[in-house]
């Protein structure tokens, strides 16, 4: 897909995104400061607070600087949420801080939906999150109404062509243009530098002496970027799914598609191995699939006042592609869309993009290429992006793309490298945990980020999917737990079987 946006959240992949929230007014509490209380001033539009699970979660605001070269001008609201150690006196170790991915993932919404895989580390922590600037209810950036959403995220993308492209040109020029109308003032500011600032704000304000964090997909990015601004307050650190944050354009979409393509391979045959609805053999399901998209994008399936596009078809494939839970559902969508039902697929895609029933979005869409452009100088011309897209057309016909890099060439904010160099020497040992069957971010970049921080070591993953530590697998949740609460870093050459 040519707006896949593959580094995203393994969580809201599988179905849990959240309903949009407005953007966080200036803060009028003082810097530094925290003042924990119920989630219900964190409530989304559609009333519903942020915990669900546990009345004990306390969420919270911390003012930050706008722009950190003028530390005592405009502040910024971000929003916290915290699930408190459960473990009794005297056994809490602090806090950790988590990043689900993206960006763009709230971890606001995210963190309670996760805590019942993290119930072992909350004994000993408690276990915190936030939306970083430019996510959700943190200034989220905003492009558009509803409606203009629906029309970027249902746009088709085959056949390929030169009129293909001439619409996907002329999308993501109004995307942008509607992106700087109506969050001009935070556009600068979204990039991953600034997050990792406003982390150490979230240290300092917790009372922790060092952070302690797990991050995930996206979130190693922002980990690695941290402990090269401030590594001696690196506490212990896990970086899940990890980036490669030196990659072009063109290398991290072709290296995508390429991961993309593995895992759809790997569905098709454990579809056929248990008896598959899309066809008898591997290439029969497949011509039942390219079929199906094909026919979306010569006529939509109605679905209730809406239309299921080949681009959304695509989009809710890449979604259940994350992890091999939702194979099982994948199957099930794509064999009811080929029968005329395409609600499984649409849900699917929804659950991708951010977007509510009620047809708002999240800003999961929008922040996920604000600060992916602002995070590099890089602006592909168009000979680059067409080359790009060939080659990754050659490794997959399903999910080959021109990247993230077409619409970064209109961003109408300038990039900047440095949040692509990490080196992170003189910080305490860092965990670095790569899955070889991870679609989104391909193992490959995992050991080159190993490398790049200095101080890491690398835990492989023999499984599938996107991020190992909520994965199910026992053996790498014992093995990041173990290092987290007591410090115990896995010997080099650590791995884990699939689960």
């Amino acid at each position: 897909m040519r707006r896949l946006i593959a580094a995203t959240l393994l969580l809201a992949a599988a179905g849990c995104s959240a309903a949009p929230a407005e953007p966080a007014a200036q803060s009028t509490a003082d810097p530094g400061k925290i003042d924990w209380g119920p989630c219900t001033d964190l409530k989304r539009p559609d009333g519903a607070p942020p915990a669900r699970s546990d009345a004990s979660v306390r969420c919270g605001k911390l003012a930050v600087p706008l722009d950190y070269t003028k530390p005592g001008g405009e502040q910024i609201d971000l929003a916290l949420i915290k699930l408190p150690a459960t473990g009794g006196k005297g056994k809490r170790l602090g806090s950790v801080v988590f990043n689900f991915g993206g960006p763009g993932a709230s971890g606001v919404d995210t963190l309670d939906q996760a805590a019942k895989a993290l119930t072992k580390l909350r004994e000993r922590y408690d276990l915190i999150s936030f939306d970083p600037r430019g996510v959700e209810r943190s200034s989220g950036v905003r492009c558009g109404d509803g409606a203009e959403m629906d029309r970027f995220t249902s746009l088709d993308t085959l056949p390929p062509g030169d009129e293909t492209d001439r619409e996907v040109t002329a999308a993501n020029k109004r995307f942008a243009a509607l992106c700087q109308e109506n969050s001009g003032k935070i556009l600068p500011h979204v990039g991953t530098a600034n997050a990792a600032r406003d982390m150490d704000r979230i240290r300092e304000a917790v009372g922790d002496a060092k952070l302690n964090y797990v991050g995930m997909s996206y979130g190693t990015q922002l980990g690695g970027v941290y402990a090269t601004q401030f590594p001696k307050k690196v506490g212990r650190m896990v970086l899940d799914a990890p980036l490669d944050p030196t990659v072009t354009f063109e290398q991290r979409t072709l290296a995508q598609t390429r991961g993309f393509q593995k895992a759809y391979e790997s569905f098709l045959r454990a579809c056929v191995k248990e008896g598959c609805e899309l066809g008898k053999d591997q290439g029969s399901a497949n011509q039942a699939v390219e079929t199906l998209l094909n026919q979306l994008a010569a006529q939509p399936l109605n679905v209730g006042g809406r239309e299921l596009t080949q681009g959304l078809a695509s989009t809710g494939m890449a979604a259940a592609l994350y992890s091999e839970l939702t194979w099982p559902f994948l199957e099930q969508a794509l064999s009811e869309a080929i029968k005329g039902k395409g609600e499984a697929l649409l849900y699917l895609a929804d659950s991708y993009t951010g977007r509510s029933p009620d047809g708002t979005y999240s800003t999961q869409m929008t922040s996920f290429p604000a600060i992916t452009c602002v995070d590099t100088a890089e602006r592909p011309d168009e000979a680059a992006l067409r080359r790009t897209e060939a080659a990754a057309m050659k490794i997959s016909p399903l999910f080959g793309s021109e990247g993230s890099g077409g619409l970064c060439r209109v961003w109408p904010v300038k990039g900047s490298d440095e949040a692509r160099r990490v080196n992170a020497s003189g910080s305490a040992p860092i965990l670095v945990v790569g899955g070889k069957g991870d679609p989104a971010t391909p193992y490959e970049w995992a050991p080159k980020l190993t490398a790049q921080l200095k101080t890491a070591t690398l835990v492989t993953y023999e499984g599938e999917g996107h991020g190992a530590y909520l994965s199910g697998s026992k053996c790498i949740q014992g093995l990041v737990d173990s290092y987290l609460i007591d410090g115990k870093v896995p010997q080099k050459g650590t791995s884990c079987p699939a689960a």
